[in-house]
């Protein structure tokens, strides 16, 4: 039975209108070479006083093949900026106190990192080095401890004996073998070796040095040394899993006592300090009854020893709902309360934090979530007990870092369709009182909300529609820039990886939507059964019914193209997506579904749902298919795509990276091979050097050039690449040179 949200959602979609955008024909067209060539801006830290910010940016140059990057800083209130650094050296830039110093990592050639000091204001001046230690570093972070000494934190790598790691001056073994006893052996791109992540800890002095301040670095003190315990967790950890204050340090790290590959549990430690000069205590652990999952984003308090942070409840789910706690003063316990619990354990706020920032006067904690597929950032009291519900003050595209503010504004770095950096002010009070529609001023957008490539948001709208039960599924809608009405554009139907996940308001250079819309598509982006930001319910609904729900869905999304959007071509149709998208559309393929489509695309895909204990994060499949392969085949085999290749006909482009660990290459040869064997016209491109994603410019770019190639030949677009691309057509190492099916290229 449809209830009356879903209704309401439904009727409101049939109000959504989009005016076409004309591509100005002073800007230049939007193409992957232009994407992969756009500036890639950092997220930007704002001084004390929030009227100087500092930003990284790094821009690549397909002509001479080489990135270019800068340190810079910008004033928040006219816009001007100037340049502090282009060398590839520095990284981890911060603010030093209240005033305009800053702090610097500088990588030397030997593998160490010297600590440098300067001032943003005047960038010809020579930066003061406050010292070194022996290998590489990063996850810088900075605590004023008064009297002109800091606390300063990173991240490097621990040899067994707990010093620092430095790959440039390590003993090269004489021989490859790799032997292993445990799990992991790999992880996914990486290899394990016996050294670890680590935090490092010491302090930054300053003092008269030849008549002016100069800086000291203490002897930097690993954190975890004979601990068992490992921080940041890899693969993805980074600033957000550990923080520091005048108190000490927390971090996160997962149970030793665990089997990593079959838990997600982590916990929350504390290790208590005042100097940063003194031995490391032994961590102590911050409990949180009734909840043993994942943990991540602990963060002090300003001032005060209150900690926040976000948990998961099930132990073995790395998509279950993120839980916003608080401890509120470690110093003195160290038990954790959960914000909007309940009784049956599912919580009263049907959204999954993520981050989390304090205000400047400790009253508010900001947290950002994902919410029909934007991440917006919403206020809560800081006060475990309230009542209150999340308050949202930012409400489009993707929220990426936040730095709250003494005066009381909220700096928000940002990110779109549109555009890769935005910087906002957010007014907190305002904005939650109009539900973010006001409160929310717009300082700088780097492509200037896609302007600069004739790009608008008027290309873009979304819709909802029912799906496979009483549920809503929600999708976008980008059209071209120079769409007109009256014409049809044919169809690309994508499907977002996860499978718990969504496709959002953000901006991708794997995905990244608008370029699918500059070829000439009406791109329609689903987030079926399975998505995040529409409630846990629909996230979770995916367990055990990969071919099920999700697919269905997906149909009846087909259905609501056909009988909804004049415009769009649907005998001109290609299926693409990639992780859980490629998996669908390996299983489109053998559903009646996949004739529908003229042309597919697959990348990193899991063909064969049996042989997924070639991965590595044994927790993922044991969840999503309800245990394990030898007490649940029957789960594993139900969904299986490699059990209806009999039914593969439509030509299927297929990527698969040789560092794919999660889904190892194997799925994508078996699949390319089946193809091959029943004629079907295919192509396989596989990157040695790439893991999941395909994160290279250069790699990227060949990417993007055999993706439109293929597809669009199918559909009556032209080819991407140009005739006679000597680097594209050296990527062939056998068959004849072929864009799409039966076409080739001079």
């Amino acid at each position: 039975m449809r209830s009356p949200f879903s209704l309401a959602l439904l009727l409101l979609s049939g109000t959504v209108a989009v005016n076409a955008a004309s591509n100005s024909s002073s800007s230049p067209l939007f193409t992957p070479e232009a994407m992969l060539s756009a500036p890639r801006r950092g997220a930007a830290i704002p001084n004390a006083d929030g009227s100087l910010a500092l930003y990284s940016t790094t821009t690549y140059n397909f002509t001479t093949h080489k990135r270019k990057y800068a340190l810079s800083v910008t004033h928040l209130s006219n816009g001007t900026s100037w340049l502090l650094s282009n060398s590839s050296a520095v990284s981890n830039a911060n603010w030093l106190g209240d005033g305009n110093k800053i702090v610097w990592f500088e990588s030397e050639d030997d593998g160490s990192t010297t600590i440098k000091v300067g001032d943003a204001t005047t960038p010809a001046a020579a930066p003061t080095s406050a010292g070194s230690v022996p290998g590489s570093i990063d996850g810088l972070k900075v605590v004023d401890l008064g009297g002109g000494t800091y606390a300063v934190a990173f991240v490097g790598t621990a040899s067994p004996n707990g010093t620092l790691y430095n790959s440039e001056l390590a003993a090269k073994p004489v021989t490859t073998g790799r032997m292993y006893t445990e799990v992991f052996v790999r992880h996914w791109d990486t290899y394990l070796t016996p050294e670890r992540n680590s935090i490092w800890y010491a302090a930054l002095s300053s003092g008269a040095k030849n008549g002016s301040t100069g800086y000291t670095l203490s002897e930097p003190i690993n954190a975890l040394n004979g601990t068992g315990l490992e921080s940041p967790i890899p693969p993805f950890g980074g600033t957000d899993n550990f923080d520091i204050s005048k108190f000490g340090i927390v971090f996160v790290a997962k149970d030793p006592k665990l089997n990593p590959v079959t838990t997600t549990k982590s916990d929350v430690y504390y290790i208590p300090l005042k100097t940063f000069t003194e031995a490391a205590p032994e961590p102590q652990i911050v409990t949180t009854p009734k909840l043993e999952g994942a943990s991540t984003s602990p963060t002090f308090s300003p001032g005060s020893a209150a900690v926040a942070f976000v948990r998961q409840q099930e132990i073995s789910y790395e998509s279950d709902k993120w839980r916003l706690l608080l401890v509120p003063d470690i110093t003195k316990g160290l038990e954790a309360s959960e914000f909007y619990a309940s009784e049956d354990g599912v919580g009263s706020w049907d959204r999954s934090a993520s981050q989390v920032w304090w205000s400047a006067d400790a009253k508010t904690i900001f947290i950002s979530a994902e919410d029909y597929a934007r991440i917006r950032l919403f206020s809560v009291p800081a006060d475990a007990s309230t009542k209150a519900l999340p308050q949202l003050i930012f409400a489009e595209g993707g929220v990426l870092d936040v730095h709250p503010l003494a005066s009381g504004k909220v700096f928000v770095n940002s990110a779109s369709f549109l555009d890769n950096s935005i910087f906002s002010w957010v007014d907190p009070v305002v904005s939650a009182a109009s539900n973010a529609t006001e409160g929310v001023t717009l300082i700088d957008a780097n492509l200037k909300n896609g302007a600069e490539y004739g790009l608008s948001r008027s290309q873009i709208s979304e819709f909802y529609y029912q799906g496979d039960g009483d549920y809503i599924v929600h999708a976008w809608i980008i059209k071209p820039s120079y769409f007109k009405e009256g014409e049809t554009y044919p169809l690309a139907f994508y499907i977002h990886g996860g499978p718990q996940g969504a496709t959002e308001d953000t901006w991708s250079t794997r995905w990244n939507m608008m370029l699918y819309a500059e070829q000439g598509y009406i791109l329609v982006a689903f987030n079926p059964t399975g998505s995040t930001g529409f409630g846990q319910a629909l996230t979770d609904g995916i367990q055990n019914q990969w071919g099920g729900r999700p697919y269905n869905d997906l149909v009846l999304g087909w259905e609501y193209i056909e009988k909804n959007l004049p415009y769009v071509d649907t005998d001109r149709a290609i299926a693409l997506g990639a992780s859980f998208g490629g998996y669908m559309v390996y299983w489109i393929q053998g559903q009646d579904f996949g004739r529908k489509f003229k042309a597919l695309f697959a990348h990193d895909g899991s063909f064969n749902t049996i042989a997924q204990y070639a991965s590595e994060e044994l927790w993922f499949m044991q969840h999503d298919f309800n245990g394990t392969l030898w007490d649940n085949y029957d789960n594993y085999e139900r969904w299986n795509p490699a059990a209806h290749t009999k039914n593969w006909t439509t030509p299927l482009l297929i990527v698969h990276n040789e560092l794919d660990y999660r889904l190892p290459i194997a799925e994508g040869l078996a699949a390319f091979n089946v193809l091959q064997a029943r004629g079907v016209p295919s192509k396989f491109l596989s990157f040695p050097d790439e893991n999941h994603w395909v994160l290279n410019p250069e790699n990227s770019l060949i990417w993007h050039k055999t993706v439109f190639d293929w597809l669009n030949g199918y559909v009556g677009l032209p080819p991407y690449s140009k005739p006679g691309d000597e680097i594209y057509q050296a990527t062939l190492q056998n068959g004849p040179w072929i864009l799409s099916g039966g076409s080739s290229s001079s």
